[in-house]
């Protein structure tokens, strides 16, 4: 009896060591876990110029936001513009894998300013919740400031984790209109659902609480996600789109996460038009 009882305390003692380090391990490597900017690699391997469309080539300087990182981007212009729209990508890749993305809001009419956080594709630096804030407020400040364009005809969108990005810049600028897609309502709502069995909630060091802030914006809001969405469920975007105050949209398109846009592109680029409809003058 004695020797069963030592075994099942060696036992517990072990899974008890096991948990911890675990525990342990989420906590230190939130920022590797979430930021997957080396994926697929950090090399810019194409630019609007290889579909056709013309582009200026952008350095953004974050200096003035306390820190000096160097973002890369494009400002790709239409002919004739109904608005400007700014870009904010998802967690992997880099801007050159979002040229399908650059040509649907060029045929709508859109300029795009689209960059790669610190840290991701050209840009310098380590990428970090309150670092992804600061580089969103600097391109928005060279929209603003060094090409002197209207706030109120500045439409910003993100997907994924740019999203949540887009959805925090709304609470503190005054654009046109906000789009939201395939993003979810917060980190830690997204890492409870994924590890149901720890305290996530109380580890949880990057937030990106989309469910609170969406509900300050004060512009129009489009909801965008898919209900075959295998990486941030279709209920996300529900929350989202309850949190948000009217004037609001909700689109429900098909596809996976990072193809839904695409497998919906007809309807994508009606309700899209639609939106800009409200968001701008109309043509």
């Amino acid at each position: 009896m004695g020797m069963l009882r030592s075994m099942v305390t060696n036992l517990l003692l072990v899974l008890a060591l096991s948990y911890l380090g675990i525990v342990t391990y989420l906590y230190l490597s939130q920022g590797r876990m979430l930021f997957l900017a080396n994926l697929p690699s950090r090399v810019v391997a194409a630019t609007p110029a290889d579909i056709g469309l013309a582009f200026d080539p952008l350095s953004i300087d974050t200096a003035d936001t306390a820190d000096g990182e160097t973002l890369d981007g494009w400002y790709v212009p239409a002919k004739t513009p109904r608005g400007t729209l700014l870009f904010f990508h998802g967690n992997a890749g880099n801007i050159s894998h979002r040229l399908d993305s650059i040509a649907i809001f060029h045929r709508l009419g859109l300029n795009v300013l689209i960059f790669d956080y610190r840290g991701y594709g050209r840009s310098t630096g380590k990428p970090s919740e309150q670092g992804t804030y600061r580089d969103a407020e600097a391109a928005w400040r060279h929209l603003v400031g060094q090409r002197g364009i209207p706030s109120r005809e500045i439409l910003l969108f993100g997907r994924s984790l740019g999203g949540a990005v887009a959805t925090w810049l709304a609470t503190r600028v005054e654009p046109a209109g906000l789009i939201v897609e395939s993003s979810f309502s917060s980190v830690p709502d997204m890492a409870a659902e994924l590890y149901p069995w720890l305290p996530v909630r109380w580890l949880a060091r990057i937030s990106y609480d989309s469910k609170v802030r969406i509900g300050e914006v004060q512009v129009p809001v489009l909801i965008v996600h898919s209900a075959e969405d295998e990486i941030i469920p279709f209920h996300h975007g529900q929350a989202l789109f309850e949190a948000a105050t009217e004037p609001k949209t909700m689109l429900e398109i098909s596809g996976g996460h990072n193809d839904g846009f695409l497998v919906s592109r007809e309807k994508y680029q009606l309700e899209i038009y639609r939106f800009l409809d409200q968001v701008f003058k109309a043509p």
